[in-house]
């Protein structure tokens, strides 16, 4: 694994939070560790509700129990529950490292 896909799950492990993947049918979840930097400025300024949240988690819960996640796929950060808009793959030479997530709901 490089440096940078170290340090990534570094952070994610000391500044991530408890969060949890499920199908919308509720047929599978996973409780995974995820990093979500803090709202910035601007989307302060549009209020909180209506920006997308930006989650990353590392590969290592995925990839031990097959959970890939995908578009239409539910989030929950604490009370919130968001929709995944977009789930794209983050690869270290080759290697499946983590998942960026972009989700938006908050509900």
């Amino acid at each position: 694994m490089s440096v940078g896909a170290s340090r990534r799950r570094r952070q994610i492990q000391r500044a991530g939070r408890v969060m949890v993947l499920s199908r919308v049918d509720l047929s599978a979840s996973l409780t995974v560790q995820g990093y979500a930097p803090p709202p910035q400025v601007a989307q302060l300024a549009e209020g909180v509700g209506k920006a997308p949240l930006l989650a990353q988690i590392t590969a290592d819960e995925t990839n031990r129990s097959g959970y890939t996640p995908r578009k239409g796929d539910q989030l929950r950060d604490g009370p919130r529950t968001y929709t995944l808009t977009d789930a794209s793959p983050v690869y270290d030479r080759g290697t499946l490292c983590g998942w960026s997530l972009i989700a938006s709901g908050g509900s």
